[in-house]
């Protein structure tokens, strides 16, 4: 198809199996693409305030010159706003509109959008085909690819889900021109993610090219995106529903889900937290996992260099261990964290001891 310069990346789940586009100009293709994958004359679309006044109109006339008709529902940016009363609002739409099972809805925006639509997809009619088309780098790099949907609870970030896989994702890096500096940042942290749990060498490109994806250099942001997608791939087809190895993709995420739900969703943005967390994660592999302290100081660096937190908020002892057992990750009531045993390689540990993690949370606790 002319105008998508390279072969898209499969995510191969068997019948599940779905491509992800990555390029520089998909919106006049996206009709295509659901002629291709999907069929049909109709489409629905979610997004919010601050996506759907940029790219609304381009996703709907791109629809329209192949035969597509098609309507938006629009929520309020934030992630305050992932939850049950808006998703309930999603699918009432869809309910009046008569939605059809086989029609497409379709996810433009950031982690937010990609992660409700999700959910309304999987649960109207027991499930709707999705399409994810994420306008951040933090979903382009991961949570538009893999399958996990869900909303927040106040008890909980992402509580409440479903494993669904979208029929395709379209990443266009040409949307990341038009995003605010503090969420380009908080995206770069699920990058950092991928080289410090799985990939050394892409961790050691992540710190010779830092200056060139600050800059949002389109070369550098390209490779970055793809090598991040290629990681993540090979890690959801081994292990879909996170039984296992899927789970090393949470690395600094039980501790950034406090931070997340303690201050307010959206006080802090995902990557910030999830930044943070990962710093306090590498203090408890030093400690449990014998990770080498100049392998931390170097994952601390690189955060701190591309403008992330590295210091945790100040949140009491009682709440940081009351969230973390409420935590999804916990297994059998005991802690289980993502450690990592040396900088590209990471581990899952069930049974922490909690003096452990005292250790590590009181110099951030009040």
């Amino acid at each position: 198809m002319a105008g998508l310069n390279e072969k898209p990346l499969i995510i191969n789940l068997g019948e599940r199996s779905y491509p992800v586009y990555i390029d520089t100009n998909f919106l006049s293709h996206v009709g295509r693409l659901i002629a291709q994958h999907i069929g049909g004359s109709q489409a629905y679309i979610v997004s919010n305030d601050k996506v759907a006044p940029l790219y609304q109109k381009r996703l709907q006339q791109a629809l329209t010159d192949v035969g597509i008709d098609s309507d938006i529902f629009v929520l309020p940016d934030g992630e305050q706003y992932k939850n049950w009363d808006e998703l309930y609002k999603i699918l009432s739409w869809l309910l009046k509109k008569h939605a059809e099972r086989g029609t497409p809805l379709i996810a433009l925006g950031g982690g937010v959008i990609g992660d409700i639509t999700g959910l309304a997809a999987a649960l109207y009619q027991r499930g709707m085909p999705l399409i994810q088309i994420p306008t951040s780098l933090l979903a382009q790099v991961d949570s538009s690819v893999g399958g996990k949907t869900a909303v927040n609870h106040p008890l909980g970030k992402n509580m409440i889900g479903s494993f669904y896989q979208p029929k395709f994702v379209l990443i266009d890096t040409q949307m990341l021109n038009t995003l605010p500096d503090r969420e380009y940042i908080s995206g770069i942290a699920e990058i950092v993610k991928y080289g410090a749990i799985y990939d050394a060498h892409f961790f050691d490109w992540l710190e010779k090219n830092k200056t060139l994806l600050l800059a949002r250099d389109a070369v550098a942001l390209e490779y970055a995106i793809r090598e991040s997608c290629r990681i993540k791939a090979e890690i959801v087809v081994a292990d879909e529903r996170e039984n296992n190895v899927r789970a090393i993709l949470n690395f600094g995420h039980t501790f950034g889900h406090v931070i997340e739900t303690a201050l307010g969703y959206g006080a802090w943005l995902h990557g910030e937290a999830v930044a943070a967390g990962m710093v306090l994660a590498a203090r408890l592999s030093e400690k449990v996992c014998g990770l080498a302290y100049d392998d931390n100081m170097r994952l601390i660096q690189l955060l701190h260099d591309f403008g992330l937190p590295t210091a945790s908020p100040d949140i009491p002892m009682a709440t940081w261990l009351e969230l973390i057992r409420h935590d999804k990750k916990t297994q059998q009531g005991k802690l289980h964290f993502v450690l990592l045993i040396r900088l590209g390689k990471a581990v899952t540990q069930t049974g922490i001891a909690e003096k452990s993690l005292y250790e590590v949370l009181e110099n951030t606790a009040s």
